[in-house]
């Protein structure tokens, strides 16, 4: 009988623990979200770059003392969708989206909207859809940047590649914008192909197109993990081809010190989250906030690493 009730009271203060955390969920499953919440749904966490998102929004939610729960798509749209049907249902205040496709989204965000919860889209846009507060690095001019630095270091003209990231997210598609509007006026594009923001998918991409095209010179990929991905695959063909990424992730900027990658864009995915979620908590106050929040941008070579 003693056990049974240290058992009951051990029970009950796990939950209440949880209570008083927000609740906070990574993945899928049920969720503890509630009125005055917040509902967090990342793409995936399956990269770096978003776990420090998460991380960001997790730490200025402890500092503003409100629930925040978080759920991981897994870079799976159908199930980024029902995850967010299942934080409506919970009555949460503020959504707050990473879409996994900025268009497949803009059918539930409106749902999230017309019933009167505020919305909040981070590092990528809705599409269609007229949200509260979109936070966002430039992904053009990081783009931008990022070819421009291949063009300053090995002269116009030379045969490059090109690793796309997830067809139909915004991020994809911007920085796909801002690496042709260089690349296709002052260099040679012989490859551009999807591999999904993945490293392994980047590595066999990586490894097609250099028996297709043996003379690359040079690598855009669309993130970190494209990058590093197409790096292995070059290191194992002994080749010494430029690659430039986005991201600036830890393992990239590692990458950049030992000359494994050229260059990288770091963005500030702490300071996504972050501000993700305070600009959520303006927003459950009744204040106003600003329709677009552009976070810089700022390219990462071997002289800066550090």
């Amino acid at each position: 009988m003693k056990k049974l009730l240290a058992m009951i009271v051990c029970v009950g203060m796990m939950a209440t623990a949880l209570v008083g955390c927000g609740g906070t969920t990574d993945g899928g499953g049920d969720t503890a979200a509630t009125d005055g919440a917040i509902g967090l749904s990342v793409s995936t966490q399956n990269n770096p770059f978003f776990v420090t998102l998460v991380e960001g929004a997790q730490a200025a939610a402890q500092d503003a003392g409100v629930g925040l729960t978080v759920v991981d798509a897994g870079d799976d749209v159908t199930k980024q969708v029902s995850d967010i049907e299942d934080l409506l249902s919970k009555n949460i205040s503020v959504l707050i989206i990473n879409p996994v496709d900025s268009d497949a989204v803009s059918g539930v965000v409106q749902n999230a909207l017309d019933a009167g919860v505020k919305v909040i889209a981070v590092d990528r846009i809705v599409n269609g859809v007229d949200v509260d507060c979109t936070i966002a690095s430039d992904n053009v001019l990081g783009a931008e940047m990022a070819t421009q630095y291949i063009v300053d270091t090995l002269g116009e003209g030379v045969k490059v590649a090109e690793l796309q990231g997830i067809p139909g997210a915004s991020a994809a598609i911007d920085r796909g914008e801002g690496f042709h509007s260089i690349a296709d006026s002052k260099l040679t594009v012989v490859a551009s192909q999807t591999a999904n923001f993945d490293r392994t998918e980047g590595m066999s991409v990586m490894e097609n197109m250099l028996q297709a095209n043996p003379d690359i010179q040079a690598v855009f990929a669309a993130n970190d993990e494209m990058a590093l991905g197409a790096a292995e695959a070059i290191a194992a063909a002994g080749k010494e081809i430029m690659v430039v990424g986005f991201d600036a992730t830890d393992d990239a900027v590692v990458a950049i010190k030992e000359g494994r990658m050229a260059a990288t864009i770091a963005q500030q995915p702490f300071m996504l989250g972050e501000s993700s979620v305070q600009n959520a908590v303006k927003l459950m106050n009744g204040e106003e906030v600003v329709a677009n929040i552009p976070v810089e941008v700022a390219l990462v070579t071997a002289e800066n690493a550090e």
